[in-house]
């Protein structure tokens, strides 16, 4: 089980260096579009729509950042058999299940990993870090 606990480790570094990619590029969109909206502030719906635009980017933007990073710690602490890392790979795990469809084929294989019971051992605090 130790091989299926350092590829979700891998797995789980590799999507959120996606997902940090993905709201890199989201974040330059939100920038380009709030920058559009004061270069061409024009009263009325559509300035409103491009404001709102330019906030759902940024959002969006901003938790795809905190995820990816969040992916990337867990990811490595997992490959080190930090203890901490085995229940914060399930909650995330969970989490991904419904970002369709890398995001729940990669929940799934944590779960799978996670909660087996050969893999628990790997985890306690008192056992010697590979």
């Amino acid at each position: 089980m130790s091989f299926h606990v350092d590829l979700l480790g891998a797995l789980f570094m590799i999507w959120g260096v996606l997902t940090m990619l993905i709201g890199a590029s989201t974040l330059a969109l939100g920038i380009a579009a709030a920058t559009l909206v004061e270069a061409h502030g024009r009263a009325g719906g559509s300035e409103f729509a491009a404001r709102m635009t330019a906030a759902t980017f940024t959002t969006l933007a901003v938790l795809a950042l905190i995820w990816g990073f969040a992916h990337l710690v867990v990811g490595r602490q997992l490959r080190r058999r930090r203890d901490w890392s085995r229940l914060t790979a399930l909650v995330i795990g969970s989490v991904d299940l419904f970002l369709l469809p890398y995001g729940t084929a990669l929940g799934a294989y944590a779960l799978w990993t996670l909660l087996r019971e050969r893999t628990k051992p790997l985890f306690d605090s008192a056992a010697p870090a590979p």
